[in-house]
Parts: C-alpha cells; structure tokens; sequence
C-alpha cells in the first residue's frame, strides 16, 4: 500500500492574477549574491571570499493579507459572533478538523455569478452517489479553477448561497472548500443582483450564514478536477495567525493505493 498526493493549494505569485489588484501578494526577491550585507553582522570578519563561490543566502521580503493565495477563512472573519457565542479565530480551529475524507462537488457547468441552492447540493450528491458524514470536507469545483491567472478570475465561478452552505453546515461539515475566489458569488455578480433588488441580504450570504452555525472555509483552491467525487482525504492546516480571520493554507489531496 502506498499515498499519493495531489497539491490543491495554487502558489503564491507576483505574476498569476488572483486578486483585485489593490490586495495581490507582492514579493521581493534577494538573490545569494546580493545578500553578503545580510549574513555578514552574524560571523564578525566574514568576507564574501569566505563564502562558496562567494555566495550567500536566498531570502524573500513578502507583503501579503491574510487571504492571499490558497488560505482557510475562520468564522471570526465572516462576523464577531457565531450561533450566539464569539467567533473563532483562525489560531482556534480544532486540528482534527482538517485531515478528514473529502467529498466533491462538480458545479463546473454553473454560470459565472449562479448562487448554488441546497436543492443543487442534494442534486450532486445523488448523482455521485454519496451521503455526507459529519465532518467530511466538502470541496466544490466551480469553472473558475481552470481559468485562474486570466483577467477577470475574481468574476469567475459559481458560488455558494446561504442555503446551500446551511445544508452543509447542518449536516455536521464544518471545513469547506472552493476553487473560486470566494465561496460566494464573484461580487460584481451580486453588486448586479443589489443594484436591481436592494436587497442586502444578497452580500456575502455564504459566509453570513456562518453567523448561524460557524464552519471554516477555504478559497482559491487548485486541481479539483483532477479528484474523484470521494474515496479521498482532505489534509488542510492553516498557518496559525493569532486572532487572525485567515490563515495561509497548503491543500493536498491524500490518495491510499
């Protein structure tokens, strides 16, 4: 018997477009040949010469939110409370939460801007033939995945309504996933949607119904289309930020052979 792995987290990258340009990760690169000034004040009389081939280290200054790349968003980030008590922070997940069985859900052929319904949900799951168990991690593979890096990505993909994420969180998941920007619609699509209902409780209704019943979610995931709809397991620890709403996250998918 053997494991095979496949990475469903995308890199962080000054390059591929994914996010709104005011918040995508900025990184600069210091080579080993312009770094000596770096390691010089550790090893009092060091001289480049001293060094193989005169080289020092490699080091990266990195500006980033907490929602940069493949990242879990904690129940603090979407309100300050959650079932009627504080919401947890990103620090506070439970670990035994993110190595659990994954289930997919394939929402590819949703136009860009649909809010999933729980009927979408329970629609998917007869057809791939699986009931949930609590704590299973649900991934939902939308178009978005395979157009990352595009101009326009953050408009790009289904997303997930209230309802849809209650039908989840009321069947014990608790850790959630999507390739899109956020597990919500794109918000030009509901901006659209506000503009025409005045109706505000069309913003962000995903993530509001963690207010209800707190869960954690992840976001801008890679290679869902690569998974089969079960039969694998979800390994997802978040970089633990103290009292943070996010934390960064390195996805991958565990297969037994």
């Amino acid at each position: 018997m053997g494991r095979r792995f496949v990475d469903l987290s995308i890199a962080i990258d000054n390059d591929v477009i994914s996010d709104p340009p005011p918040l995508r990760p900025k990184i600069t690169y210091h080579q080993h040949g312009d770094t000596f000034h770096q390691m010089a004040p550790f090893f009092p009389g060091l001289t480049p010469q001293d060094l193989p081939d005169g080289q020092a280290w490699a080091v990266e200054d990195i500006s980033l939110t907490t929602h940069s790349g493949t990242h879990m968003d904690a129940p603090w980030h979407y309100h300050p409370t959650s079932g009627g008590q504080r919401a947890a922070t990103i620090d506070e997940v439970p670990l035994d939460l993110c190595f659990r069985p994954g289930v997919k859900l394939d929402f590819r052929h949703f136009a860009d801007g649909y809010v999933a319904t729980a009927d979408d949900v329970a629609r998917e799951l007869d057809r791939i033939g699986h009931v949930l168990k609590p704590l299973d991690i649900v991934l939902v593979n939308t178009s978005a995945g395979a157009r990352l890096g595009q101009p326009g990505f953050v408009d790009m993909g289904c997303g997930m309504g209230r309802e849809a994420t209650l039908y989840l969180t009321e069947r014990g998941i608790q850790v959630v996933g999507t390739d899109a920007w956020s597990w919500d619609a794109p918000f030009s699509h509901t901006a659209r949607r506000f503009a025409e209902t005045g109706d505000a409780s069309l913003i962000w209704e995903g993530h509001k119904a963690g207010r209800e019943i707190g869960y954690y979610q992840m976001e801008k995931l890679s290679n869902l289309e690569s998974l089969p709809p079960y039969g694998f397991e979800v390994i997802c620890f978040p970089v633990k930020i103290k009292a943070a709403g996010a934390g960064w996250t390195r996805c991958v998918a565990m297969f037994e052979d």
